[in-house]
């Protein structure tokens, strides 16, 4: 074999490769990031996403909410106690409502607001005129207004208190209310005249202009408010403490003292934001006054539009996409777990200090679609790389050798490295000779020679080895790559000595097999070469085609080495960096010192002494020194003691003889 040798194993993998596989990923990793993005920003349009992001608002609005206003209104409820006390069920006379109006106006009450609809007469005038007397500027009545739907159109009915009580300058306050579609109330009313904003403004406030569709932000669950029974409110002086009125606004209206469940359904109750904790609904009148304070104090949350909400998915979508860029781990969870919460606090920071939603859900799942979606990709892709790894390289080392690969590919550096390898040559002696005889039978010859390197290989791999290729009936293997291994040069000896001891087993059926047919066996012989050096080992060849290869001098050393094993007898030479690091596991005997063809230098030899003792190699390592000094005749008698304490270098001493007679 000429020289410089170099292993190669077919492998389709290499820097410009891995080049074109990362920008191939990266471009899988910009559509899917534009996928997302343009999916979950087009689903964040529709109803049933409004709603999740309302629901996410309930959830972040009740935590850390500002405090009840200490100025806010009170309640006056009309409850059961009440219902008992003045002894008659709902409605009760009008001429009742007076009384009370008179009643808070001398505890001192700077606005009052009934949260009831007066829009018929009653069935005693006299009521409707005694309420009429006590209304003023500062009473607010409830008016409603309605849709009603029919095929034809949607007609606008707006239901105000008679014209007697409006003239006597009591105002008129839209209490109607607009519920999500999943029945809760979280929006401002939208009425210019709306119940809240007309009593901020009887009140002497200045309420703000909520914007379309602002939030309410809620300050707790049922009977938050301070709230007094309505009888209580007819006699304050004796029910209630002093001063409970004074320059504060009230509102009056249904407000059950046991707070109704969202299962029993309530008149005049709805369910807010709180529910989520409470399970129960909020009185009409505490949900006014809840309206009220966030007119009066500006805490109403501005819902973001449908630019601000696609700005921030496609923010998250990027963030996520530079998060995987380059790779994607179980680190990817921890960067998920930390998008997750960063969001989420952004969103709720926006919330309170910003008086601004910003859902969190959209950016959320964008965040995950691209990372768990390029998780999925590069999953199948490392499957692939797996696959395609274990292909590769599964006919040349060992299953425990192939799955660490495919387990950790980075173990596999491709593209050139310098790195120490042990490298063996192994070939079959004479098999010019046995091709010739079997010439007409090249099926047997065939199956001669897998049968012998079957065992052979199969000792490779048992070592940890990596087979090169088969030339012939050549073998070439090496220690240290792809995968390290530390004890390179004592697996390459010990795969040695095991491709020996197989090779004398075949030897043994071949010749029982002979035996049975009545013919004459044949004997097979092998030579092995192993050297240890440093070597270039990485892909090398054209653009178009790669190998895995090893080059160096070492490489073509341990072919030599097993050339010259035929002329020293012996089936095994070993370099000399591969005896140094062998001789703490095996008993090294040193043989010569060559010239190998294509090297300048002289290179010491060596070989495994098997069953050798201390006391024979002592006298081998004379041998060799007297040897090099050229002080062995062929009279010594040196050799018969040799060949005594090392009978498995019987050959090798008999041919040192041999030269001394020539």
């Amino acid at each position: 074999m000429s020289a410089p040798y170099r292993s190669h194993i077919r492998l389709r993998a290499s820097a410009a490769v891995d080049g074109i596989r990362l920008s191939t990923r990266r471009t899988k990793l910009a559509v899917l990031t534009a996928i997302v993005a343009t999916l979950i920003s087009l689903a964040s349009l529709t109803g049933a996403w409004s709603l999740a992001d309302l629901r996410a608002y309930d959830y972040l609005s009740t935590i850390g909410r500002p405090a009840l206003p200490a100025d806010g209104p009170v309640i006056v409820a009309i409850d059961e106690p009440s219902m008992a006390e003045i002894g008659s069920q709902w409605p009760w006379p009008r001429a009742l409502h007076a009384r009370l109006i008179e009643a808070l106006r001398n505890a001192g009450a700077r606005a009052i607001a009934l949260d009831v609809v007066f829009a018929e007469p009653a069935a005693d005038t006299e009521n409707d005129v005694a309420l009429a007397a006590a209304l003023g500027p500062d009473v607010v009545l409830a008016g409603d207004q309605s849709v009603i739907e029919t095929p034809q159109a949607e007609q606008f009915v707006r239901t105000e208190p008679l014209p007697l009580f409006t003239d006597r300058g009591a105002k008129v306050g839209i209490a109607s209310v607009n519920l999500s579609e999943d029945g809760t109330l979280r929006q401002v009313p939208a009425y210019a005249d709306g119940f809240a904003a007309t009593l901020a403004t009887v009140a002497g406030a200045r309420p703000a202009p909520p914007p379309k569709g602002a939030l309410i932000q809620t300050f707790g669950p049922a009977r938050t408010y301070p709230t007094v029974s309505y009888y209580q409110a007819l006699d304050p002086p004796n029910f209630l403490p002093e001063g409970i009125f004074r320059d504060r606004v009230v509102i009056v209206g249904l407000s059950l003292q046991n707070s109704p469940s969202i299962a029993g359904g309530g008149v005049d109750a709805f369910a807010t934001s709180d529910t989520v904790h409470s399970r129960s609904l909020v009185a009409g009148a505490e949900i006014q006054a809840t309206i009220y304070d966030n007119l009066v104090h500006r805490l109403f949350v501005e819902r973001a539009g449908a630019a601000a909400a696609i700005s921030a998915v496609l923010l998250a979508a990027l963030a996520s996409a530079f998060s995987v860029f380059r790779s994607t781990s179980w680190r990817t969870l921890g960067y998920g777990a930390f998008a997750l919460t960063l969001i989420f606090l952004t969103s709720y920071a926006l919330l309170r200090f910003g008086h601004l939603f910003v859902s969190p859900l959209g950016p959320s799942l964008a965040f995950f679609g691209v990372a768990v979606g390029q998780a999925g990709f590069d999953y199948a892709e490392e499957r692939r790389r797996r696959r395609e790894i274990t292909r590769a390289f599964s006919q040349y080392l060992s299953p425990a050798l192939v799955e660490r690969l495919a387990q950790d590919p980075s173990q596999l550096k491709l593209g050139g490295e310098r790195r120490t390898l042990t490298i063996l040559f192994c070939d079959i002696r004479g098999f010019t000779t046995i091709a010739e005889d079997m010439k007409d039978d090249p099926e047997g010859l065939t199956t001669l020679v897998n049968r012998l390197l079957t065992p052979l290989s199969d000792a490779v791999l048992a070592q940890g080895g990596t087979i090169d290729k088969y030339i012939g009936d050549c073998l070439m293997a090496f220690w240290n790559a792809p995968l390290e291994d530390p004890d390179h040069a004592i697996h390459a000896v010990a795969a040695a000595r095991d491709m020996l001891a197989a090779l004398a087993r075949v030897n043994g059926e071949l010749e029982a097999e002979a035996k049975a047919a009545g013919r004459l066996p044949r004997t097979l012989r092998i030579g092995i070469g192993i050297n240890t050096g440093e070597c270039i080992v990485g892909n090398m060849g054209s653009a178009r085609r790669f190998d895995y290869s090893a080059l160096g001098d070492a490489v073509n050393l341990a072919s030599r080495l097993e050339g010259a094993s035929k002329d020293y007898g012996i089936p095994l030479l070993l370099g000399e960096r591969t005896a140094a690091l062998a001789a703490a596991k095996f008993p090294i005997a040193e043989l010569d010192r060559i010239n190998v063809k294509g090297r300048s230098a002289v290179s010491p030899v060596f070989t495994v002494a098997e069953g050798a003792t201390a006391t024979a190699l002592a006298r081998h390592r004379a041998f060799i020194e007297a040897k090099y000094r050229g002080e062995i005749t062929v009279d010594s008698g040196i050799f018969d003691e040799l060949k005594a304490g090392l009978p498995a270098l019987e050959q090798y001493y008999e041919r040192e003889r041999e030269r001394l007679v020539q």
